[in-house]
């Protein structure tokens, strides 16, 4: 009879096992397909990243510079699949040309003296490709205002007496001035930064609306200013060449858009300054190869922390029009004299970055309304 309790007991156990397998089983299946489909991608994506370092190789094999040394050194398998994948969006396959197209000279019809170039079409003589007296160009991308308002404030240097653009012009100032707008030129080229431009916007609207991790990847792909966006950003720009290629090569190159800074590197320009837009220190506003001038000193002690060359970064100051600069002995003059005769306060305050100071603003109106 001692057995009969210890039977009764295995069969209870036995019952609990299979009454706990009957509870599971409805649960099996979709446990089953979650974990195939987390080893599933997993799996991939190490996969894409073993594939990543030749896919990047493959990339910037026929790049005239390169980015990887300016930055420190070759990316990781993640930031390799990156830079190929934004190139991707980019420009999908398409192969970087290099002939350059022919160029022309209007007269501006807002600033007197200053030449603006175009795609010449017309089968006559344009803007030759060598000279005795090359011109000073400044370069940018109409893709906001701020880069348009720094090429016309450089411009105003290019224009002016006592020798033009950093004394470039001689005394006679007899040196043309030459407004480039890449988004001028028309060709594929130029469509290509206005597709990209449309791209992205179209991508952060939606990348929004999901919000949640699906904004927050996009975020980390297009708003880092890391290595890997200058990266893409040099990338993109050797599709760029054909649309500086047709330019004197021993014009100076003044870039108020780092893309034309980069294109004009990738085109074999000797003499390229980039004027950084952004007081953050960020690879992305950078450029390899040229001189790089920055408006303060927290942004070049910072740039040169990152691993910035040191030849290839200096201050130089605002991006401020000339008339502006001259205007300073008087302007200053006529505040002191508004002040000392009691006359209210006036305080100008720029807002950039589309409107992203916004909040800023009204908080410093709201903190000033009581002085």
């Amino acid at each position: 009879f001692s057995s009969i309790p210890s039977t009764v007991d295995r069969h209870r156990d036995e019952e609990y096992r299979i009454t706990a397998m009957i509870d599971l089983q409805p649960w099996a299946p979709a446990l089953t397909i979650i974990a195939s489909i987390i080893t599933a991608v997993y799996v991939s994506w190490r996969f894409v990243l073993l594939l990543a370092p030749g896919l990047y190789r493959g990339m910037i094999k026929n790049n005239a510079i390169s980015v990887d040394d300016f930055v420190g050194g070759p990316p990781s398998p993640t930031s390799a699949f990156k830079s190929w994948f934004l190139n991707r969006l980019n420009v999908g396959s398409r192969v970087a040309k290099k002939e350059a197209y022919p160029l022309k000279t209007d007269d501006s019809d807002k600033v007197p003296g200053l030449k603006v170039t175009s795609r010449n079409e017309t089968g006559k003589e344009g803007v030759p490709t060598k000279s005795d007296n090359p011109p000073v160009v400044v370069g940018t991308i109409r893709m906001g205002f701020g880069h348009h308002r720094i090429a016309y404030a450089a411009t105003s240097w290019g224009l002016g007496k006592k020798g033009g653009f950093l004394g470039l012009g001689g005394d006679d100032n007899d040196r043309e001035t030459f407004f480039h707008d890449f988004l001028n030129i028309e060709s594929e080229e130029a469509q290509l930064i206005k597709d990209m431009d449309k791209m992205y916007s179209k991508g952060s609207r939606l990348a929004s609306e999901f919000g949640g991790t699906v904004e927050k990847f996009w975020g980390s792909l297009t708003k880092s200013g890391d290595e890997d966006s200058l990266r893409a950003t040099y990338q993109f720009s050797e599709h760029m060449v054909p649309l500086i290629n047709g330019l004197d090569k021993n014009s100076p190159i003044i870039a108020s858009h780092s893309m034309v800074a980069c294109a004009a590197v990738a085109a074999g320009f000797k003499n390229v300054i980039n004027l950084v837009i952004d007081n953050h220190a960020q690879w992305f506003v950078v450029v390899p190869g040229c001189l790089n001038l920055v408006q303060g000193p927290s942004n070049y002690h910072s740039l040169l922390k990152m691993g910035v060359p040191e030849d290839q970064v200096q201050i130089a100051g605002h991006w401020i029009p000339r008339d502006l600069v001259e205007g300073i002995p008087d302007a200053s003059a006529r505040r002191t004299a508004r002040r000392k005769a009691g006359k209210p306060l006036r305080i100008i305050i720029p807002v950039g970055g589309a409107g992203a100071q916004r909040k800023f603003i009204v908080h410093l109106v709201g903190a000033l309304s009581g002085l």
